[in-house]
């Protein structure tokens, strides 16, 4: 037996698509064979599957699980809950490796797989290795067997032990996602007040979209902190493994300045310790990094590839401007939204000021959301080269971690390609107006010496 998958499923961190149109139960039942058959060639027998609270989610885990044991593997169901869940299960667990069925922060109408082999992410080549394998049908014969772990009471107890004193008036917006029953858990054993929104999940996504990095999705929240005179607000996206936060004001403080946050109390613990943020972070993180002791990377955008470089430098901490927040201080590596809300609270208590006051006391840059623009996907990456080629001609100031980010007087701005998306991202910060205008200027000459024009934009 053979299967193919849509191409465009098949992507860098995991498997996405459209139900019905680009992802079917046959495609579940086939990442099962292929994935069990890896765990089976490595030496391993069990996998644990977990899943989000989409609507097409318990008929994509049955054929998951279909598939995984056909080719021999046995399944251990962790049930409905956010895709850190999953992960802490595969660490904790006797499995050999985890499967989580989740759209993550895409529109209801998606899908798809996050996996992890032996403690590692599984992606990139693995996936399309899988895809390679399905359309030979290379794969192991087997019948296992299934079994169902309630989970979910130790996951909370894990994610508390990162919680050291302080009690706060906090709003929490689980946006309708599959962290919705944790955060209820969560918050009842907290100290302080906790004003919870959205705890029900609801994979229509009634009340806004689950995604914290869009400001207008945090609507909701500003409008709780205010009335209710909150210290500040937490909310997560539709899987759990992108946290965003407001102050007491309502200003959002995006993923890089809570990774500064963040920050603070670990290199307080390590000096000196290496602290990994991507190519889209701002100057102003890796500078405070610096000015606290540590040693900031900047690292390519992705949360595999982040969780790769954390492995490699023994780095305790790292963020994306996403709201990916990997701690393996005191914690597994791997990248946990609800864990990473705790120990924000932890780290407002430690450095001893009110998050407003935090938020308050950093610099002030000017700078742009993320802009996305279509660009062909056979050029997506010929253009990130083309100007790279012609900075350097240049001489220009140019990091090529992950696509082009050139320095100049007034700041910086980056051009990369999406790994995930037919998208050129570009982003820019300045001290003023007039240098940011600057900036855009130098990337709109660029774009246009390779016939792009910078299009109409979407999303920070």
């Amino acid at each position: 037996m053979t299967h193919r998958f849509d191409p465009s499923s098949l992507r860098e961190y995991d498997i996405r698509g459209i139900v019905g149109k680009t992802l079917s139960t046959d495609d579940a039942r086939a990442i099962g064979r292929g994935f069990a058959t890896v765990v089976r060639r490595a030496g391993g027998t069990r996998v644990a599957v977990g899943r989000d609270g989409r609507t097409s989610s318990p008929a994509m885990e049955a054929a998951l699980v279909e598939g995984l044991l056909a080719s021999g593997v046995d399944v251990v169901r962790t049930g409905m809950g956010p895709t850190p869940q999953l992960y802490y299960a595969e660490a904790e667990l006797e499995v050999d490796g985890g499967i989580q069925i989740t759209g993550s922060h895409n529109p209801a109408e998606y899908n798809g797989f996050k996996m992890v082999l032996q403690h590692r992410p599984f992606f990139g080549e693995d996936i399309q290795k899988l895809g390679r394998a399905a359309a030979e049908g290379d794969w192991e014969e087997g019948a296992g067997s299934v079994s169902d772990v309630d989970i979910v009471d130790n996951y909370v107890g894990r994610l508390l032990a990162g919680y050291a004193g302080g009690a706060y008036r906090i709003g929490w917006d689980a946006g309708n996602g599959a962290a919705g029953p944790v955060i209820e858990k969560l918050t009842k054993l907290l100290p302080g007040e906790h004003h919870l929104l959205f705890t029900d999940v609801d994979g229509n996504f009634p009340n806004h979209h689950p995604d914290p990095t869009e400001e207008k999705n945090l609507a909701h929240l500003k409008t709780l902190v205010a009335d209710k005179k909150l210290d500040f607000g937490v909310a997560f996206d539709g899987d759990g493994d992108r946290i965003g936060a407001i102050d007491g004001e309502g200003r959002v403080i995006w993923g890089d300045q809570i990774l500064s946050i963040l920050a603070e109390p670990v290199l307080k613990e390590l000096p000196g310790a290496t602290i990994i943020a991507d190519v889209k972070a701002s100057q102003a993180l890796y500078d405070r990094v610096a000015k606290l002791g540590g040693t900031p990377l900047m690292w390519k955008t992705g949360h595999s590839l982040i969780k790769t470089k954390m492995k490699e430098t023994g780095s305790p901490l790292a963020g994306e401007m996403s709201g990916h927040i990997f701690f393996a201080h005191d914690f597994y590596g791997f990248d946990d939204a609800q864990y990473a809300a705790v120990r924000l609270i932890r780290a407002v208590h430690m450095i001893g000021k009110s998050m407003t006051e935090i938020r308050s006391a950093m610099p002030a840059m000017v700078n742009t959301p993320e802009m996305r623009f279509q660009v062909d996907e056979s050029r997506k990456f010929a253009v990130v080269d083309e100007v790279l080629d012609r900075l350097e001609t240049e001489g220009a100031t140019v990091d090529r971690t992950d696509g082009a980010r050139v320095t100049t007087p007034d700041g910086w701005w980056l051009l990369r390609a999406s790994n995930t998306q037919d998208v050129l991202v570009a982003r820019a910060e300045a001290k003023d107006q007039a240098g940011l205008a600057r900036l855009l200027a130098q990337i709109d000459r660029q774009l246009a010496m390779s016939g792009l024009v910078r299009g109409p934009q979407a999303g920070h």
